[in-house]
């Protein structure tokens, strides 16, 4: 594993706060003496069978709490201890741009994995189930698992947890907040301001340095372990390779998949860009961390992103304070509604205000109709939209403010709201590295249906959901700069002002 020297560490604090780690089975995922733990196999009693970390939010080696669980649990237990990752054949729409994306970065976290005494298992099928198929084979004492709000990982979750019952404990650590969502929360919040005093009120208790990943348990790991091929794996995925991995762009930043380069971009961000993070809502400034693919995939851990910050005592503390809000207090909104609002890709997720200014307005004049071939192939008359959905196209991201303006757009353009909603999700999904999140599914909730909002002035189609405008923006940025370093991404503008 790459040195860590370049952030503060602490061998004084508590490996992993046990308010991070929930039990599946309704136990209290603290230590049980091996000898009174009622939930397990007689074949696989504590001490006797290995722990596994199931992976399959947090992709990455360090800075990991589901991992340094993990690591506690099997030095406790004196058992050797393994990672199990399973490739699933599909995921949500997702196409080789994330999946490519995804196992290159695997590759990566094998090697540093390896570099710690720790094993990858790479198993492939339905992931609930092939892990707890592997968990009875090798008679796991233990399995510990990511934290995830998204409806099929609340799923996958469940089953796991009903086909390791009676069999051996499994427990979900939440490594993807900084302060865990259930901790900050135990409700659906109305909007930043009732969730931000409570993270506050936590923040020094979470927010504090991340402990190295130790040395392999003193028992070692004796089980096979077949060698993947990487490469075979990505070549042999069954998925639509219509939108393909990004590669260099001109004149757009790379994004290498990994979490060296996850670490990398960290840095970069911090030193370069972050005093610039006043600017962020400026597609053209280059004030934005561009750290959401690796957020994302988990190949970062937002805690490591916010100390980082937080270090940089030459950045101006507006900045830093931005950077914060966005990081921790916008991102955990955005999983506390997921997690309590499991219709989050639905027009039913809308609070009751906006639901009835959509209905009131269901039958207005749209300004235009497009449909999702169309907002796919950036065929609009509006250059703006075009320009934005073609820098999801071509580079699978989008500035922040963009995807706002993105959003609203399609909600005027489609015969209904549910249409709206249908297509931003499936084109979300489709396109951005960073698809098929809770925090795109949370932006499109607000951009379309108020979700941590409040009603502003009535217009059409729209009612009192708040109103962006290719105006408006203009007033914001330079639009015509924007829209110009789109085109050269594809050579020119076309027929009505798109891009294609």
């Amino acid at each position: 594993m790459a040195p860590q020297d370049a952030y503060p560490q602490s061998s004084l604090l508590p490996l992993v706060d046990p308010r991070r780690v929930v039990g599946m089975h309704g136990d209290p995922a603290v230590p049980v003496a091996p000898d009174v733990r009622s939930d397990v196999h007689p074949d696989a009693r504590p001490g006797r069978g290995p722990v596994l970390y199931w992976m399959h939010r947090e992709h990455r080696a360090r800075d990991n709490w589901a991992l340094l669980h993990a690591h506690a649990e099997a030095a406790r237990l004196g058992a050797p201890l393994a990672v199990v990752w399973c490739l699933a054949d599909t995921f949500l729409g997702a196409t080789i741009r994330q999946f490519g994306f995804l196992l290159r970065g695997m590759a990566e976290t094998e090697r540093h994995l390896a570099a710690a005494g720790i094993p990858l298992v790479v198993l492939r099928g339905n992931p609930p189930e092939e892990a707890v198929r592997y968990a009875r084979a090798v008679g796991a004492s233990l399995v510990v698992t990511d934290f995830d709000v998204l409806r099929v990982k609340r799923a996958w979750l469940a089953s796991a947890a009903r086909g390791l019952a009676g069999f051996c404990p499994l427990h979900e650590v939440d490594g993807r907040n900084v302060v865990p969502c259930r901790v900050a929360s135990p409700k659906r919040e109305y909007a930043a301001r009732t969730l931000r005093p409570k993270i506050h009120r936590l923040l020094a208790e979470f927010l504090v340095p991340l402990p190295v990943l130790p040395p392999a348990p003193p028992v070692r790991w004796t089980l096979p372990v077949p060698e993947v091929d990487w490469a075979a794996l990505r070549d042999g995925l069954a998925v639509d390779r219509a939108v393909g991995e990004v590669g260099p762009l001109p004149g757009i930043p790379a994004v290498e998949p990994g979490e060296d380069a996850a670490h990398a971009a960290l840095g970069d961000f911090v030193r370069t860009r972050l005093h610039r993070y006043h600017l962020r809502n400026d597609p053209n400034a280059g004030g934005v961390s561009g750290l959401s693919p690796y957020l994302h995939f988990g190949m970062l851990s937002a805690q490591r992103a916010a100390l980082a910050a937080q270090a940089r005592g030459d950045a101006p503390g507006e900045c830093r304070d931005s950077f914060l809000e966005e990081l921790i207090v916008r991102r955990e909104l955005a999983d506390n509604f997921c997690l309590h609002a499991q219709d989050y890709d639905a027009i039913t997720c809308f609070p009751d205000w906006a639901r009835a200014t959509l209905d009131k307005h269901r039958h207005d004049a749209r300004p235009a109709l497009y449909d999702e071939g169309q907002l796919a192939a950036a065929r609009t008359a509006d250059p703006l939209w075009n320009a934005a959905q073609t820098e999801m196209v071509v580079t699978g991201r989008m500035h922040g403010y963009l995807r706002m303006y993105w959003a609203k757009q399609i909600l005027l353009w489609s015969p209904t709201p549910e249409d709206a909603v249908r297509v931003a999700v499936a084109l979300n999904d489709r396109y951005f590295l960073d698809g098929r999140d809770s925090n795109g599914y949370t932006g499109i909730a607000w951009s379309m249906g108020g979700v941590h909002d409040r009603p502003w002035g009535a217009r059409p189609v729209q009612g009192t959901i708040r109103s962006m405008t290719y105006n408006g923006a203009r007033t914001k940025f330079d639009v015509n700069a924007y829209i110009r370093r789109m085109q050269a991404l594809r050579g020119g503008e076309g027929e009505q002002g798109t891009l294609f």
